[in-house]
């Protein structure tokens, strides 16, 4: 492959960035300029602000936030194996793609034991 076959991704390249630059340098001079005390006041859903938003929050919501997207994204790993199950096999690649899935859950079990014996799933702590 010649380096001039990547002259039109650079074109491309070059017009997205510069119309990005070319908004973002027109939008705050072309938009109106209305401030107040009502405009700047935070809106959520209609419902009028109630004490102060920095208020602390446990760590457990967190660490359940990560650790549903954690074991969602091993779970969505499983799905192409799951589709071409039956591919993998025509292919070759039946006891070495089974092999390469169950280590795939060791880590995968190793993990969730881990954090179960750390204690993230007992709320009561």
């Amino acid at each position: 492959m010649e380096p001039s076959g990547y002259v039109p991704i650079l074109l491309q390249s070059l017009v997205a960035i510069g119309f990005v630059a070319l908004v973002l340098g027109l939008v705050p001079m072309l938009g109106p300029r209305r401030r107040g005390a009502k405009k700047d006041e935070s809106f959520e859903c209609g419902i009028e602000v109630q004490g102060n938003a920095r208020m602390p929050i446990s760590i457990k919501y967190f660490m359940t936030a990560i650790l549903f997207v954690l074991f969602d994204v091993e779970v969505i790993f499983f799905y192409p194996y799951a589709v071409n199950f039956q591919h993998f096999k025509e292919i070759g690649m039946g006891v070495q793609g089974f092999l390469a899935v169950l280590m795939f859950v060791a880590v995968f079990l190793v993990g969730f034991y881990y954090v179960l014996r750390k204690g993230a799933f007992d709320w009561d702590k």
